[in-house]
């Protein structure tokens, strides 16, 4: 299935919910946005509705969130959009849905962190309480959270394809960030929790501040310097110090070496889906470009 071959609206919404949840069914439902994997619709005040629409993987994703995710949230200092009820395929809809709670907030990519030493606390904060050792069952990452040398093929393509549009003045020295971050010693402690996702429009902003962290699925255990990335991401310029100084246990250099690499990594590709948002190609989004190419100066700057 893909997102062409059936019509997402809040009537299909009400009708899931009075199919299988029909206590939630009289709630107002509003659509929310779109993602890459669901599309998520507000219900009343204090819940969402995701729906898979755009990718095969969506489903699996979703049962995944479903499954850890309320044990881990307790545990961790920002809201998060907590699984309450599981939608099954049926005749209405033949893929898994979930409910959730709401978190409030603005998608980072649109209203970027202004408060920027409360953010990088905070920030530091919320991955200090996520990143523990996950339990042998815990989910592999989608490429995420492992060895970087596996991805540098992709980057190099990244890389060329920015370059060619000139997107990136100084495609030497994002190189040399990359293969410094290959080089570093790899990690070699126990597999910890991740996020696998942190980017700006998986994080919400409240008044300047972090405030709430979405999108689960890519829960999964591995290196969190694949998480640390999120440093040079999110927070702005002259900030990644302050952060790296409240996370705990600190990270070592090598650690470090490598969170930088998965940064120009994550930079590359938000450039390149927010040039393609700019030309109206699909899959793009134009907001994303901006906060990449952000992280990208700040780390060639670093």
């Amino acid at each position: 299935m893909t997102h062409t071959e059936i019509e997402m609206t809040a009537e299909l919404v009400r009708d899931l919910l009075r199919d299988q949840h029909p206590d939630l069914a009289d709630h107002p439902v509003t659509f929310g946005a779109r993602g890459w994997d669901n599309q998520l619709w507000r219900l009343g005040d204090d819940l969402a509705v995701r729906l898979p629409w755009a990718t095969e993987s969506a489903d699996e994703l979703l049962r995944k969130e479903h499954t850890w995710l309320p044990a881990l949230a307790p545990g961790l200092p920002l809201p998060v959009p907590v699984p309450q009820r599981l939608g099954e395929p049926s005749a209405l809809f033949p893929r898994p849905w979930i409910v959730t709670t709401w978190v409030p907030g603005e998608p980072a990519d649109r209203a970027p962190v202004t408060r920027a030493a409360e953010a990088a606390t905070t920030l530091a904060a919320f991955l200090t309480a996520l990143h523990r050792p996950a339990p042998g069952g815990a989910p592999a990452g989608r490429g995420r959270g492992g060895p970087l040398a596996a991805h540098t093929e992709g980057v190099a393509r990244a890389i060329a394809e920015a370059t060619g549009m000139g997107l990136i003045p100084d495609p030497d020295a994002v190189r040399a960030v990359w293969d410094d971050a290959v080089a570093a010693p790899g990690w070699d402690g126990p597999a910890l929790w991740l996020h696998g996702d942190l980017h700006p429009a998986n994080v919400l902003t409240t008044d300047g501040t972090i405030s709430g962290v979405i999108d689960f699925g890519d829960l999964c255990a591995g290196d969190p310097a694949w998480d640390l990335a999120s440093a040079w991401i999110l927070l702005p310029d002259d900030t990644a110090g302050l952060f790296h100084a409240a996370y705990r246990p600190a990270a070592d250099a090598a650690t470090l070496r490598r969170a930088r690499g998965w940064a120009v990594g994550r930079a590359l590709s938000g450039i390149l889906i927010g040039e393609a948002g700019l030309r109206g190609r699909p899959g793009g989004k134009p907001t994303w470009g901006p906060p990449a190419h952000d992280s990208l100066r700040r780390l060639l700057a670093s």
